[in-house]
């Protein structure tokens, strides 16, 4: 609100609130962009995907040992998945502040 102008915050957090799973602020607040357009319905889809190619693995008569890999449905990355990260040593950081 400017100058007392503008909607109030309390509609502006009710609209934000609102917004679908979808929506890429929904994707940014929990992990990143990677995760623009997975709702919930699309998540659903991947782990149906899944659960029918495990279903196929294991139900389907291959010989010993032939049994096909079958890859995941691709999904966005979560931070936890990004794997740890090297801790800066402060000379990495004083060779980063130099570049300027």
């Amino acid at each position: 609100m400017i100058e007392g102008r503008g909607p109030s915050p309390t509609l502006v957090l009710a609209y934000v609130q609102r917004l679908p799973d979808t929506s890429l602020t929904v994707a940014l607040a929990s992990g990143g962009r990677d995760r623009f357009g997975w709702g919930q319905d699309r998540y659903l889809l991947a782990d149906l995907f899944d659960a029918i190619t495990t279903n196929t693995r294991a139900t389907g008569n291959w010989q010993k040992g032939k049994a096909p890999k079958f890859d995941a449905y691709p999904r966005p990355r979560s931070k936890s998945q990004a794997g740890p990260k090297k801790p800066a040593s402060v000379a990495d950081i004083y060779k980063r502040l130099q570049r300027r």
